[in-house]
């Protein structure tokens, strides 16, 4: 149906793909795997007709064809939906499904027709949604229902979805794997991108996977996770979670010679109320240790995180970093206390990518490095160059633009930079969201590093197995509360998930501002914003 002999793709100083031969059938989902700057992205942007290749050929049942723009691609039958939505936010569902092919009548804009195609099409994937309604109304998963519905109003027998469940909760990951089977069943072949290494088998053909810009093998999807994770990175990973000290009775203990002594209490919140988003919430973090932060999409998680660091007010409570209170809503305050956010949007809110990755790592020590308004560049790069190759950032150089850097080193850019400014408490809000299985160890690693030199981490994940398996105590919210908090060695799914959606008997409700107790736990089949694998 589909298929790639010898592409090769070079760009500035990087050989993005060499020799790539892929291939994919009628009917099937086929998994394209690899790590970060593999080449995945590169190999949809030309089979899309965002990049052209350098050398190679692409083959359309048997015969070559050119795929030089979207347009190509279109006519060839191969829709496209990547990690970032093609969607204009303003404009309603069917104008997005539409744009640039609307129906016309006596030379006008047909919109009755265009409404009811966009209705009909709507349906056939399973969202009910008006075909009025502007997208920017819509949340990720009913989106990414309009970017499929669009594909199939191209008529495509070939649909590429790179990362489709990256932001998806576990109910909407159900109802978009049910869709791609229907797909499937109707003879579409689909390239199905992931890093979720538990969705191969379960909606999988084949693999092919991807090292270096080259294809290094094809197996079948019910091949063994170690194999696949072997082929990805070249070698096995021993530990998945490999979290270092305080796994068997209390945090990873800082060296003693820290100021704050060794599991001092670094961060206190305490009553952290805003109406309409979270009340009373209450915890402590210690040097050397890594709390978790669990709890369903919607329970406040994110929005406590962006509140301790500033960004956002709160109504009532206190923030105090090592017994000093900061003035609410003011990131200033948090940034010179020693607390640094690393976002779950890192490439909305964490980076500039349109800038240099040196540029990047020092956004925060600007105004540090500046003296009477004149930048000291040349400190700036040495610090620069000093956490890059500590973090082992790879890349072409440091003038190199973060937007061409893979989702792992990006993310180790975004950790880099509040390093570099020397926080001692790093707030870390999805920190491997996007990012494949080797790049996962990697932060992980530099988490272990950072809490045996007396940092504190509060990790906020959808991931449960990441929490549970890098935690040292987990905290669970629920309904915009702390739901109760379990130590590592009493934190399951189960325990978390009865917490998280309420089924969990409490002896007591904490006071304002009290971390709230352990409890036990009953099990639960609604996982809707937490992932289990």
């Amino acid at each position: 149906m589909l298929r790639t002999q010898g592409i090769r793709k070079t760009f500035p100083n990087v050989v993005a793909l060499d020799g790539v031969d892929f291939e994919l059938r009628s009917g099937e989902v086929h998994v394209l795997l690899g790590e970060n700057g593999a080449g995945k992205s590169t190999l949809i942007k030309i089979l899309s007709g965002v990049h052209r290749a350098d050398a190679g050929q692409v083959l359309r049942d048997g015969r070559p064809v050119r795929i030089h723009s979207a347009n190509d691609a279109e006519r060839l039958g191969i829709a496209t939906m990547h990690q970032e939505f093609n969607l204009v936010p303003h404009l309603s569902v069917a104008e997005n499904i539409f744009l640039g092919r609307q129906p016309r009548r006596f030379g006008l804009l047909d919109r009755k027709r265009m409404e009811a195609d966009a209705a009909e099409l709507l349906d056939r994937v399973g969202v009910h949604i008006s075909p009025r309604t502007p997208v920017r109304e819509l949340g990720v998963a009913r989106s990414q229902m309009v970017e499929i519905a669009k594909a199939l109003s191209l008529s495509a027998r070939v649909l590429i979805m790179d990362e489709p469940t990256a932001a998806l909760t576990a109910d909407e990951v159900t109802k978009l794997f049910d869709l791609v089977r229907r797909l499937r069943s109707e003879g579409v072949g689909i390239v199905f991108i992931t890093h979720h290494l538990e969705e191969i088998a379960e909606l999988g053909d084949r693999v092919t996977v991807l090292r270096d810009g080259r294809s290094v093998g094809r197996a079948p999807a019910a091949t063994p996770r170690d194999d696949l994770v072997r082929m990805m990175v070249g070698r096995s990973i021993e530990q998945q979670y490999p979290r270092q000290g305080g796994r068997s009775g209390g945090p990873a203990q800082a060296p003693a010679s820290q100021a704050t002594g060794a599991g001092a209490p670094l961060l206190r919140v305490s009553g952290l109320s805003r109406a309409g988003a979270f009340t009373d919430v209450g915890f402590e973090l210690r040097a050397g240790e890594v709390v978790g932060l669990a709890g369903l999409v919607g329970a406040g998680r994110t929005e406590v995180a962006r509140a301790v660091f500033g960004a956002d007010p709160y109504d009532r409570g206190t923030v105090e970093v090592q017994g000093r209170r900061l003035r609410r809503n003011d990131i200033d305050a948090a940034l010179t206390a020693g607390i640094g956010l690393v976002p779950e949007d890192r490439k909305g809110q964490g980076l500039l990518l349109d800038s240099s990755v040196q540029d990047n790592l020092g956004l925060v020590t600007l105004g540090r490095a500046s003296r009477a308004g004149i930048v000291d560049l040349a400190g700036q790069q040495k610090s620069a160059a000093r956490i890059a190759e500590r973090l082992g950032v790879r890349m072409a150089g440091l003038g190199q633009r973060m937007g061409t850097l893979s989702g792992g080193n990006q993310q180790k850019v975004v950790i880099g930079k509040w390093l570099l400014a020397r926080s001692r408490v790093l707030i870390l809000d999805e920190p491997t969201r996007g990012i494949d299985v080797g790049a996962k160890v990697e932060i992980y690693e530099l988490i272990n590093e950072l809490t045996a030199s007396g940092h504190a981490v509060l990790m906020i994940s959808s991931d449960l197995p990441e929490v549970l398996g890098m935690s040292d105590r987990v905290l669970v919210m629920a309904h915009g509360r702390i739901a109760g908090e379990l130590p590592a060695g009493e934190a399951t799914q189960d325990a978390v998930m009865a917490l998280a959606v309420g089924t969990a008997h409490r002896e007591h409700a904490p006071a304002a501002g009290e971390p709230a107790a352990t409890t036990p736990a009953t099990r639960t089949k609604d996982r809707e914003g937490l992932r289990g694998h």
